[in-house]
């Protein structure tokens, strides 16, 4: 679990959350329930202005997470607190004037605008559900101010999705994400479908708009190279599990749990005969069965008796980083 700190410091606080998914049943007649453990007992915090970057290998529990945190997805145990207000369990109706606070930006750019609605009608929307704008023309002209702020010029409310690239179709959906000024954004792998030079390109539209609005985000993706340069603080996860979380330059120049240091192994590095790559041994666990004591010890090469019998806890290390390793607390690593 993460330091107290106070609460005027956190914007949003996740404290020992749990998410599961039905995954039907198996046996003769079907006698045992399947279930996917897709997050298991996360702590954090976020602050206002900053940048979590969340990484991971895919089916760590890295989208999950920022859904549960948006309330998409519903928590089996822990708590939710945005501005120190717990969202947990709070009905539909009471999370939905917080929902123009808290906002998401999809993965996929083509998935996520509907083909058959005007850019001006979809990123209108968010406007009128939440009564923002006075008139018809009150919301175009608000729609203009922001496809001008992403890029686009203040015409292109009138195209249909089809009528733009990869590039340009995220943009609108950044626009639509920044329609009611909101304090926090899931950015749920908002460059992976995207080419090199139109990835910096979004990357640095993001960082603008939170230097001119005091934005906060969570940054999901398995790009180290982007989480190096975005982020505040980084979150390593590994099947649904916080490994490390750390500011990002010391987690780059000394990561502490073996899963991290595999990880950033694997950087290709120009000039360096010898990556030094860490291979890992084994096979990723099921989510449906997880391994016993730390889920990630069948892989490590550091791994002893109590990695396999005991969980591993969060534990406070210096310089603000948190690790969950038997190795790290014991002095081993």
């Amino acid at each position: 679990m993460t330091p107290a700190r106070p609460n005027h410091s956190v914007l949003i606080e996740v404290d020992g959350i749990t998410v599961h998914f039905d995954a039907g049943r198996s046996g003769f007649w079907g006698q045992k329930r399947l279930v996917v453990h897709a997050i298991d007992n996360i702590s954090f915090d976020i602050h206002p202005g900053e940048t979590l970057g969340l990484v991971g290998e895919s089916g760590s529990g890295k989208s999950t997470t920022g859904w549960a945190i948006l309330r998409r997805v519903p928590t089996v145990e822990g708590r939710i607190r945005f501005k120190g207000q717990d969202i947990t369990r709070i009905s539909e109706s009471e999370m939905r004037p917080l929902r123009r606070h808290m906002q998401l930006v999809f993965q996929d750019p083509y998935a996520s605008l509907n083909p058959r609605m005007r850019i001006v009608d979809i990123v209108a929307e968010p406007l009128t559900v939440h009564g923002l704008a006075q008139s018809p023309r009150d919301a175009v002209d608000r729609v203009a101010e922001l496809l001008e702020l992403v890029g686009l010029p203040s015409d292109a409310g009138g195209r249909y999705p089809h009528a733009f690239s990869g590039g340009q179709r995220q943009r609108i959906g950044i626009a639509r994400a920044l329609a009611l000024n909101p304090d926090f954004i899931v950015a749920d792998e908002p460059v992976s479908a995207l080419d090199v030079s139109i990835q910096a390109q979004i990357l640095n539209l993001l960082m603008d708009a939170q230097t001119q609005r005091g934005l906060t985000y969570m940054f999901i993706t398995h790009d180290l190279s982007v989480v190096q340069h975005i982020s505040t603080r980084v979150a390593v996860m590994y099947l649904g599990t916080l490994c490390e979380l750390s500011p990002a330059g010391t987690l780059f120049e000394s990561p502490r749990h073996p899963y991290t240091q595999a990880l950033l192994s694997a950087i290709p590095r120009l000039g360096h005969r010898k990556s030094g790559h860490i291979k890992l041994k084994g096979e990723v666990p099921t989510p449906i069965n997880l391994p016993s004591g730390c889920v990630f010890h069948g892989r490590c090469v550091h791994a002893d008796r109590r990695c396999v019998e005991e969980v591993p806890k969060t534990r406070s290390v210096k310089n603000g980083v948190i690790v969950a390793c038997h190795g790290v607390e014991e002095g081993r690593l």
